[in-house]
Order: structure tokens, then sequence, then C-alpha cells
């Protein structure tokens, strides 16, 4: 027999036992389909967090008030972190390019007949466009606005929704903070949450206006710094160390009093455990691959019992071992990539719909069809040589008496 005359054979085999060939194709569909939603899955949250981390804005630090030593011995009162602190490094440090104090509290905000308690920072005009904030509506406060103590808010992107307003109509409206007027000059475009905060549901309002006529004091909840693109996060961590160490009068050898943390580490370790995530959904899809497999074997074997009269034939007409183990790899190797193309069908399809009607993050990855599609045609062929080898092997004689 021909090769072209094997392959005929095998497809008019499945052919005639289409119900059957559709059965044993389910495990194959299924495991591919869910394979590649898993994997779509997966990657499109790694690619949020990416996404994330590009929209902290370039090498950033954040600064804390640590706890107090005393003689080594940690105490439970905190140090305070100042203006002047945020002072000293405008004025010192030599490694970086920008310096955000932020002084807050969660207070209520009223607008109209709406009251909301949210987060009131108190920042300078740097604070957007360090962060990487646009402003969709209206604008941020100035440096001159900061120094004047204007009583101007801009807010965050979900306080308006959270206030029942349109953003666009919010600006130029007053906005009382803790009693005190504020005109509402702009909102911030959307951020997402990071860890145990959310920058979308806070008020930001010029430092000084916080610190003298809100607050009523200059200590700071955090002071994030922006080192020098040209250098190295470790080095612009040193100098910072080096002018706050001087500020608090530390002495060489004993511990900071402040503590120093960089957010992509955090979302670094988020991307880490999603990755390990995604390759957990994938190993647990690939299994239906592994159980589709199992059932193409047994199906196969069965068609070898019900045809090993007809395998007796051919042999004695003159078919090899080579053409009859052709012939039923054929026929495993058909049905498991009609299977995985039909599963790639379905798993694009489904991680478009769970984008578009879930609004969730997925990518659809193309070496993850690519990897489907070959694992799903090794299925076929390791499945498929047992029963091949069995049916090749048959003795044509005892073949054509069986009943």
């Amino acid at each position: 027999m021909q090769l072209g005359e094997t392959v005929a054979v095998a497809f008019q085999s499945i052919r005639a036992n289409k119900l059957r060939a559709a059965l044993t194709m389910l495990g194959i569909v299924i495991g591919v389909g869910a394979v590649i939603t898993m994997v779509a899955l997966g990657s499109g949250a790694q690619k949020a967090v990416e996404e994330r981390i590009n929209s902290l804005g370039a090498n950033l630090l954040n600064v804390y008030a640590g706890q107090m030593n005393v003689r080594g011995v940690a105490s439970d009162q905190r140090v305070s972190l100042t203006v002047d602190d945020a002072e000293a490094l405008k004025r010192d440090a030599k490694l970086i390019t920008n310096v955000v104090p932020e002084i807050s509290r969660s207070l209520q905000v009223k607008y109209g007949n709406q009251n909301i308690n949210v987060n009131v920072v108190g920042s300078t005009a740097n604070y957007a466009a360090v962060r990487n904030y646009a402003v969709p509506y209206g604008r941020m406060f100035t440096q001159g606005d900061d120094e004047s103590r204007e009583r101007y808010a801009v807010l965050g992107s979900q306080v308006p929704e959270m206030l029942g307003a349109n953003p666009a109509a919010m600006i130029g409206q007053t906005l009382l903070v803790r009693g005190i007027p504020f005109e509402i000059i702009g909102v911030l475009s959307e951020k997402g949450s990071q860890g145990f905060q959310n920058p979308d549901e806070q008020v930001l309002i010029p430092l000084q206006t916080a610190r003298f006529r809100v607050f009523g004091s200059d200590r700071l909840r955090t002071i994030t710094v922006e080192v020098d693109k040209n250098v190295p996060l470790e080095q612009g961590m040193v100098d910072m160390e080096r002018v706050l160490r001087r500020e608090h009068k530390i002495r060489p050898g004993a511990e900071n009093d402040f503590m120093v943390r960089n957010q992509r580490e955090f979302l670094a370790t988020q991307q880490a455990a999603t990755q390990v995530f995604t390759a957990l959904l994938a190993s647990i899809a690939a299994v239906s691959l592994i159980v589709g497999g199992i059932g193409i074997m047994n199906i196969m074997l069965v068609s070898v019992t019900e045809r090993t009269r007809e395998i007796g034939v051919r042999k004695a007409l003159g078919a090899t071992k080579l053409n009859i183990l052709l012939q039923f790899l054929i026929e495993a190797l058909v049905l498991c990539i009609s299977g995985g193309t039909i599963g790639i069908i379905l798993g694009v399809s489904a991680a478009i719909a769970l984008s578009k009607l879930m609004h969730w993050n997925t990518l659809i990855s193309p070496a993850s069809i690519a990897v489907a599609f070959a694992f799903s045609a090794g299925v076929g062929l390791f499945f498929g040589i047992w029963p091949a080898r069995k049916a090749a092997s048959l003795d044509p004689i005892t073949a054509l008496r069986y009943e």
C-alpha cells in the first residue's frame, strides 16, 4: 500500500464512525481549550501587573517612619518624618531628581448632600508628574498655589463616582473637607488599587494648605523620591539614607529609624505569584489532555479488536507491518490534531468572551497555542503507538480466522 492510500483508508475509517470519533476527540478539545484559556487569563494578569509597575513611575522609593531605637532596643514609639526631612533631601541629595512629601489623614468629605470618608493627602505640585498621573479633567495645583496655601482640591478618579457626580461637571465646584471649603480644580486619571490602599479614592490638596489650614502638623506619612534615571536604584537609596541619617542624627553602625520601600518589589511579588498560579492552572488543564489521550488509546484498541479480520485481509493482499502501523497512527493523529484545532478555537473564543463580558484581563499567547497544538499531536502519537503496534503485529492467518 502506498502512503496516500494508507492515509485515505485511515480517514475512511474515521468517517465510518463519526460519533465515536467525535466523542473520542472531546477530551482533547476540552484539554486544549482549557489550557489556552487558563494561560490567557494568567498572561493577562501578568500583563496587568507589568502595566501597574510601569504606571508607578520610574525609580521611585517610598520612605516611611520607623521605630525608635534606644541603646539598640526597638521602642514602641515611632520616629516622625517631617517637612524638614523632605527639604533636606531636596537640598542635599545628589542622585535624586524629585521629592514628594505626603501628609494624610482619613477625613469626612462633603459635596452637596453627599458625605464620604476618604484619604485626604497634602502634597506638592509635582505629585502627579512623579507618580505618572494624567489630569483628564481640570488641572493640577501649582507650586505657587501650594506656597499661597490655596484651598484647591484635586480628586482621585473614583471620588466623583463615590459622590454620585460627573467628574467634568465637578470642576469649579466646592468640596468641604473637615468643614473647610475647597475649590475642585482637577480629577486625576485612574491608577488602580496598590496593596492595602487605593490612590483613586483620595482627595489631593496643597501641602502647605494641609499643613497649616487642615491638619496643623508637619508630620509626614511618607516621602516619595524619584532617583535619577541614569543612576541605579540602589545608589539612589544610599544617597537618600545618607541625608536622612544625618538629619535624624543616627550614629555610624546604628540602624535606620525610617523604612524604605520600593513599590516595584511588592508588584514583582504579585507577578511571581501570578506566574505560579498560571503554571498551576495550565498543569491542571493539561491533565485533561492526558485523559483525552488515554481515551483515544482505549478507542483505538477497541478498533483494532473490531477490525482484526480486516487487518488480516489487508496483510493477505500485501500490506506490510509499516502500512498497518501508519494507518492506525494516522487515525490517532487525525483525531488529536482535529480535537486540538477545535480546542484552540474554543479556547481563544472563551478568552475573548471573558475579556468582553467579565472584563477580566486576558492575553492570548501565540506560544501557548503552538504548545497546546504540538502537545495534542504528541498525545496522539504517544497513545496511538501501542494500538498501532498491536494491529501491525497481528498474524494474518489468525486474523483471517477471527470472528
